[in-house]
C-alpha cells in the first residue's frame, strides 16, 4: 500500500509519477460544431489514446481517468447507452495495443451495474494486461470518491470488527488500504479539461496534496502538446506538504 502525502511527505519529480484526469467537454465540443453530444465521445476516445501514449513516452507512471461517475447515471439514457457501447468497443479494440506498450490496465469502481459482456471484458482485459509494469492505466468508471470511502469502510470493520468496538483505534492506514487504489500513490497532476474549476467527487481521498490544474480546452482537442503545457505549469509549483519555503531550500541546499 503506498504511503499518504498526509502521513509522510513523497518524493517529487519533473515529471509527475501519477497524472489523474477529469476528460471533460466531449459534449460542448460536439455542441460547437453542430454535431450530437454522442459524436463528441467518440473523438473523445481518440483523445485518450494520445494521452496514453504520450505519457508512456515522458515517463509517467500511473494514469488515471475518469470515465463514468456514479452520478454520470443522471444522464440522457441516449447518452448513456452510447458511453457503455464505447466502453465494450476501446476494451476490444485497444487492449493489444495496451498490452504491446507495457500497459497495464486496472478499472476502479463499482462493476455491480454494468452489463455482464462488459464485465467480463473488464475482467479479461486486467488479466491479460497483469504483467505489464510500464504504465498503470486505472479507468474509472461508475465510481464516486464518497462511495470509495464507503466501501472501504466497509471493508474495514468487515476485516477488523474490533474496530467498531474501539473506534479511536482506527487511524488512516485502517482505511487508506481498502480504497480502489491502495495500490498506487496519490496523484501528483490533476487535470480537468473543459474550463469547469471542480474535482466532481473524483478521487477526493487520494487528491488531498495533488496540484490541480485546469484548462479550458475540451477532452477531444487535449494531446501531447496541452499535456507538456501541464507538466510545464506543474514544474513551476512548490509542493510543500505542510513545510515552508524557507524549510523546501534548506532541504535543497543539503
Amino acid at each position: 500500500m503506498a504511503i499518504s502525502s498526509t502521513q509522510a511527505i513523497p518524493a517529487t519529480q519533473a515529471v509527475p509519477q501519477h497524472v489523474a484526469i477529469i476528460m471533460d467537454g466531449n459534449g460542448r465540443w460536439a455542441t460547437r460544431r453542430h454535431l450530437p453530444r454522442t459524436a463528441g465521445h467518440a473523438k473523445g476516445v481518440q483523445a485518450v489514446r494520445r494521452v496514453v501514449e504520450a505519457c508512456g513516452r515522458r515517463g509517467v507512471r500511473y494514469l488515471t481517468l475518469f470515465a463514468f461517475s456514479s452520478e454520470n447515471w443522471r444522464r440522457p439514457p441516449e447518452e448513456v447507452s452510447l458511453l457503455m457501447r464505447l466502453f465494450v468497443q476501446a476494451l476490444e479494440r485497444e487492449v493489444d495495443k495496451l498490452n504491446e506498450q507495457g500497459v497495464r490496465l486496472h478499472v476502479v469502481g463499482d462493476m455491480s451495474r454494468f452489463e455482464p459482456r462488459l464485465q467480463a471484458l473488464i475482467a479479461d482485459a486486467q488479466v491479460r494486461t497483469a504483467a505489464n509494469d510500464r504504465l498503470h492505466l486505472s479507468v474509472a468508471a461508475n465510481y464516486g470518491g464518497r462511495w470509495d470511502i464507503l466501501q472501504a469502510t466497509r471493508a474495514m470493520l468487515s476485516q477488523h470488527p474490533e474496530l467498531a468496538r474501539d473506534p479511536q483505534r482506527i487511524d488512516e492506514s485502517h482505511l487508506a488500504e481498502h480504497l480502489s487504489m491502495a495500490w498506487a500513490p496519490e496523484p501528483d497532476l490533476f487535470i480537468r479539461t473543459g474550463g469547469e474549476q471542480r474535482i466532481s467527487n473524483f478521487l477526493i481521498w487520494q487528491l488531498a496534496y495533488a496540484e490541480l490544474y485546469f484548462t479550458d480546452q475540451y477532452w477531444p482537442d487535449f494531446g501531447a502538446a496541452e499535456l507538456d503545457a501541464a507538466f510545464e505549469w506543474y514544474r513551476t509549483r512548490e509542493r510543500r506538504f505542510g513545510r515552508t519555503s524557507a524549510q523546501l531550500r534548506e532541504d535543497a541546499a543539503r
